[in-house]
């Protein structure tokens, strides 16, 4: 069976053996596992994929798997009241979505939209706490995770409460730069995206990219690359 079968359960074949186990490797809640325990968690995943654009869940449908990113990336977001979406952040590979499933029944109140073609790695609620139950150290590196989530959540709600505008995009260029030493940052997102993401418009991302670039602190290589030139001059902007 091939392992490309949009929204079917995919496994069986030396190719979708190495897809579950890169998957369950690069998860930081598993990789810690010994091969064995890796082994029994491969048995039970399954994978979906989806295509640019394509819904992995929206509010109202039941909440009942962890979805783990594999190759691609994922955008989830809400819509307000008034019809405005608001982005609440991105998957990318080796990071989960569905994890409040695991904690009570209930129905998902967030879009999780596929931003390319995205293959996931799912695991049901009542295989996953069956193995927080065998294996607590699973448990551990899952509320540390979610932990870190509550943290960067409330970070992002003090930004748009105290800082300029232009401070949340210095911020946000400054976090998105690799531990390689690198100083070029890759914009996985569009303008749109990341406009709503930091809580202003995509006019506004332009017009302060276009400053800083002025100011020295940044160049713009290319619409999805930015040199960052001054890191100190930017975390002080």
């Amino acid at each position: 069976m091939s392992i490309e079968c949009e929204h079917h359960n995919c496994h069986g074949d030396s190719h979708g053996n190495h897809n579950v186990k890169s998957c369950v490797s690069i998860v930081p809640i598993f990789n810690h596992l010994a091969e064995e325990e890796m082994r029994e968690i491969m048995l039970k995943i399954r994978h979906r994929t989806y295509k640019k654009g394509e819904l992995v869940y929206m509010p109202g449908e039941k909440s009942d798997t962890l979805y783990i990113v594999n190759r691609g990336r994922l955008k989830l977001y809400r819509i307000s009241e008034s019809g405005k979406e608001q982005v609440i952040g991105f998957l990318n590979p080796g990071e989960f979505t569905g994890e409040l499933s695991l904690f009570r029944e209930g129905y998902y109140e967030r879009f999780a939209e596929a931003t390319m073609d995205t293959q996931l790695c799912t695991l049901s609620r009542e295989d996953l706490n069956e193995f927080l139950l065998r294996y607590p150290s699973i448990s551990l590196k899952l509320l540390a995770e979610l932990s870190n989530r509550v943290e960067e959540s409330e970070r992002q709600r003090t930004r748009y409460a105290t800082e300029r505008v232009e401070t949340r995009i210095a911020l946000f260029i400054a976090e998105s730069l690799g531990n390689d030493g690198s100083d070029l940052v890759e914009l996985q997102m569009s303008k749109k995206d990341l406009a709503s993401y930091l809580g202003t418009t995509p006019e506004t991302i332009s017009r302060k990219f276009a400053e800083l670039e002025e100011d020295g602190y940044i160049e713009r290589v290319s619409n999805k690359s930015i040199k960052v030139l001054d890191l100190d001059g930017l975390l002080m902007v």
